[in-house]
């Protein structure tokens, strides 16, 4: 099969956003794979992983979600609330899977969205695999209870405030966000997430999230779809704490995965890592998605 993902633009609600989905060379009929992209990403940090789950018979579908798609990018900090994005994804899953539950994955922000859909929503997700950012109720009390999460997460107070990050962040052809990046995502994944938040208005449209983040105060509840979460150990923005609470979040099978060694960016460092937990989490519902190959 092609590595190449399919990219289209898909009217949801009443935006468009865009989409990137690969696809098996054989439908199986497994759950198809939805997948949340996080800060300061794009669906572009999916494919080395939408490549080897079509490889092993999944189609997989990754949006640029609220914000970062250039039609689907309204004005006002508002419109980022967490209804707002969970109601992005349900329309996304609905729309690429009508009348079957989804394999739901998310990363960073992408995961704080999974773990609200999963909550929220159960009867439209089979399994969750979210990566780095723990359950939002877990978060919220690493935030306030573990002081080493307090200090990790200084850096949402400064991108929640007014154009000042904007100006940070894309100074020096984004040096920042280059800098963040490292070495470990590969340079033409970096150029298409930087293509994304260097477009008129899509860093302030990012950010908002953040900013909008103040206004949500309901707490998320327990998940009861079979759950792996995936933490990472060189993780400069998430400490231990909120993920080893997570466990009191999930009425359901829950497996944690911690590796060791990899940074923020699970999903382009360690794609063969997030590979297996969304083949693990979804065998019991597929069995024979472990035997490998499409």
């Amino acid at each position: 099969m092609s590595e190449r993902a399919v990219v289209e633009s898909i009217a949801l609600s009443d935006m468009v956003f865009r989409v990137r989905s690969w696809y098996p060379e054989v439908d199986r009929g497994h759950p198809c794979v939805v997948a949340l992209h996080g800060f300061p990403e794009s669906s572009a940090c999916w494919a080395p992983v939408g490549t080897a789950l079509a490889e092993r018979g999944l189609t997989v579908h990754a949006a640029d979600q609220r914000g970062y798609s250039p039609e689907a990018r309204p004005d006002g900090i508002d419109a980022y609330r967490m209804s707002e994005l969970v109601a992005d994804a349900v329309a996304l899953i609905d729309h690429v899977s009508p009348t079957a539950p989804v394999l739901l994955v998310g990363h960073d922000w992408g995961a704080a969205v999974a773990w609200t859909v999963a909550a929220r929503h159960p009867d439209r997700v089979s399994a969750l695999t979210a990566l780095s950012v723990p359950h939002p109720t877990a978060f919220r009390r690493a935030r306030v209870e573990d002081p080493q999460q307090r200090e990790r997460s200084g850096y949402m107070e400064f991108f929640a405030r007014p154009e000042e990050p904007e100006r940070a962040l894309l100074a020096d052809d984004a040096l920042a966000l280059r800098l963040g990046f490292g070495d470990v995502v590969p340079a033409d994944i970096v150029a298409d997430h930087l293509a994304v938040l260097s477009a008129p208005g899509a860093m302030t449209a990012a950010l908002n999230w953040y900013r909008a983040e103040a206004l949500d105060t309901e707490e998320v509840p327990a998940v009861t779809v079979p759950t792996t979460f995936v933490w990472s150990t060189d993780d400069i923005a998430i400490a231990e704490y909120g993920p080893r609470l997570t466990v009191e979040y999930v009425d359901a099978p829950y497996e944690f995965i911690e590796l060791s060694g990899v940074t923020h960016w699970i999903p382009e460092q360690a794609p063969e890592a997030v590979v297996d937990a969304v083949i693990s989490t979804a065998a019991p519902l597929s069995p024979d998605l472990t035997s490998g190959g499409a």
